[in-house]
């Protein structure tokens, strides 16, 4: 976690303006939210994603507030209803219908008891939304969304569905390598996690993909749809892919750095992103 702050101090030395933390079967959000937001200043860090099956709808909002009234306007707590399997297996609970779910959950948290000390500034959500119901939901019940594992492709039509207003914060997986075959491969033992859950699958064959781009003869992703996922190749070639994000109107892209080696953070990769801030900033 000491390492996690210097490079967060670091990321917001170099202007990234968040970092987004995932939860899974890792660090507990809200701990290592506070942790990074202490040892930082200024930049916003974000859940991507906190479940809502890990905890209460009543613990969720109470740790939202909690951090945004230390940390004003610097803490964007990202919800999600996860996948089947881990909350089956992880948080022995029900996965039946999860939009239902998750409209009952925000219910819930908009009507829940706080009692502490209130923030100063408004509370921000977004929620992780790959299908046209739960990004719908997104602009109505939160700040925006925030697609992961998706394409520009997806951020148009999410665009379309939420209008003008509402935050849209695609995830974009990036890899700095020119060679095809090296790329690829760390591509793939990066997807081979997700192509799995029905979730990503589904929405994946809703914008154009077929069973085999996504399991072929091999099983293995395809070509097309590993390098629609993963950008991958000189600095040039991510920020094009990123500028595609923005016109097709993303608000904000979460970058993540993919590396064959899954130990060291990706420290020289985020200097060399950060230097295409000033053409992405707003």
């Amino acid at each position: 976690m000491a390492q996690s702050q210097d490079a967060v101090r670091e990321l917001e030395e170099l202007g990234f303006g968040a970092v987004w933390i995932p939860e899974a079967v890792g660090r507990e959000p809200f701990a290592s939210a506070a942790l990074l937001l202490a040892g930082t200043k200024k930049i916003v860090v974000a859940t991507g994603i906190a479940s809502m099956y890990a905890r209460t709808a009543v613990t969720m909002q109470a740790g939202q507030k909690t951090l945004t009234e230390a940390f004003p306007d610097r803490f964007l707590l990202g919800i999600g209803a996860s996948h089947g399997n881990m909350v089956k297996a992880l948080h022995k609970q029900s996965y039946d219908k999860p939009y239902s779910a998750m409209v009952e959950y925000l219910d819930t948290m908009d009507s829940g008891m706080f009692v502490a000390q209130a923030p100063s500034t408004p509370t921000h959500r977004v929620l992780a939304a790959l299908g046209p119901k739960m990004v719908k939901l997104s602009g109505e019940r939160a700040d925006g969304a925030h697609p992961y594992f998706t394409t520009p492709d997806h951020t148009k039509v999410a665009r379309e569905i939420l209008g003008a207003g509402p935050t849209l914060a695609p995830e974009q997986a990036v890899i700095f390598e020119t060679d095809p075959a090296k790329a690829r491969e760390i591509a793939r033992k990066f997807m081979g996690t997700y192509t799995r859950l029905p979730n990503y699958a589904n929405n994946l064959l809703r914008h154009g993909f077929t069973e085999d781009d996504i399991k072929g003869p091999n099983g293995q992703s395809s070509d097309r749809l590993v390098d629609a996922i993963c950008a991958w190749g000189t600095l040039d070639q991510i920020a094009k892919r990123i500028k595609e994000h923005f016109d097709a109107g993303a608000s904000h892209v979460c970058v993540q750095v993919l590396r064959d080696d899954l130990v060291a953070l990706p420290q020289e990769e985020w200097r060399e992103l950060a230097t295409l801030i000033p053409s992405f900033s707003k």
